[in-house]
């Protein structure tokens, strides 16, 4: 997908870009146990932040002490709360229904980008925080698993599990593009995290598929600041990191008000394609801190209730 129409590009082949694919699999298997750690301290930071999912249901762990209203069942109040004063109590628990979560974190060769003005390449960013996601969410009693890689677990150390799938699996993962067409338990959600640099059409099939399974979810799309700003001036030769063709641009400060306008359409393309199949769609520009993007993600998901998420910008 060009975003300057007609341009001087070189050719590449298949041999091309699977050299490109390999070069990714051996960086993200050699980077793993650094974003491991780093995963660990993000999710650590962020639990402080999350207190559960606050919802009344069935469950074993006391929650809240609320008015007693008019018609409920006289077998619901709490008689030595309600003691303390003319007011009748109820004793509310907190629901603890566990959800299935299936996390993607893309691993193409697109995302190893990284301009100065960023603090992270996207790669990185993504990994460590589906990975810091994951521990969240099973701190608040849910299910997790890296979609189409691993099964959900309840695990202590899901950070660890989803890190080995990813490791042995990174020839598979640095190929795909969209996230896979895995099976899904009913109910689940699905957790997207990529620069969603792919085609829109190809995109909202893909979560259409998700949504008649049964599934809602999130989108967490990672953009470098240079990618929105663009930059660049004079004489400048833009390479393709999925090894494909590189592209000249005699004055690339002449292209900046067309490039922002196709990075705009397509930012809401991929907007649309996520309200089409009921998912929230979030952006999190690399130049930021990790931890605050794992931290609305996860308040997000963990306080949407059974009606859906919204979308957010």
């Amino acid at each position: 997908m060009s975003l300057f129409g007609s341009v001087e590009t070189r050719s590449y082949d298949s041999a091309t870009r699977g050299v490109a694919d390999a070069a990714a699999a051996a960086d993200l298997a050699a980077r793993l146990p650094r974003l491991v750690a780093r995963a660990h301290e993000i999710a650590a930071s962020v639990a402080y932040g999350v207190h559960g999912r606050k919802r009344a249901g069935v469950g074993e762990t006391f929650w809240q002490y609320r008015p007693f209203m008019s018609g409920e069942a006289a077998h619901r109040i709490d008689w030595r709360r309600s003691a303390r004063g003319d007011q009748l109590y109820v004793r509310e628990r907190e629901w603890e229904a566990a959800h299935d979560y299936f996390i993607w974190m893309d691993c193409s060769p697109s995302m190893a980008f990284a301009s100065s003005l960023a603090s992270d390449d996207k790669l990185a960013r993504g990994v460590t925080l589906g990975l810091a996601l994951a521990d969240v969410l099973v701190r608040g009693g849910e299910r997790v698993a890296a979609l189409g890689l691993t099964a959900p677990v309840s695990a202590r150390d899901v950070i660890d599990r989803l890190a080995r799938a990813l490791y042995e699996r990174a020839g598979e993962t640095a190929r795909d593009e969209l996230p896979p067409q895995a099976p899904l338990r009913p109910r689940a959600r699905v957790v997207l995290i990529s620069d969603f640099l792919t085609e829109p059409e190809a995109l909202a099939v893909r979560l259409r598929q998700f949504a008649d399974a049964g599934a809602s979810g999130a989108l967490l799309m990672i953009i470098d600041p240079s990618e929105e700003s663009f930059p660049f001036a004079g004489e400048t030769m833009f390479l393709d990191t999925d090894g494909g063709p590189t592209f000249h641009a005699g004055d690339a400060r002449s292209l900046r008000v067309a490039y922002a306008q196709r990075f705009d359409a397509h930012r809401e393309a991929v907007r649309a394609a996520a309200r089409g199949a009921g998912f929230l769609c979030l952006q999190h520009h690399t130049d930021r801190p990790a931890a605050e993007a794992a931290l609305t993600l996860a308040m997000g998901l963990l306080g949407a209730g059974s009606s859906g998420l919204e979308e957010r910008r």
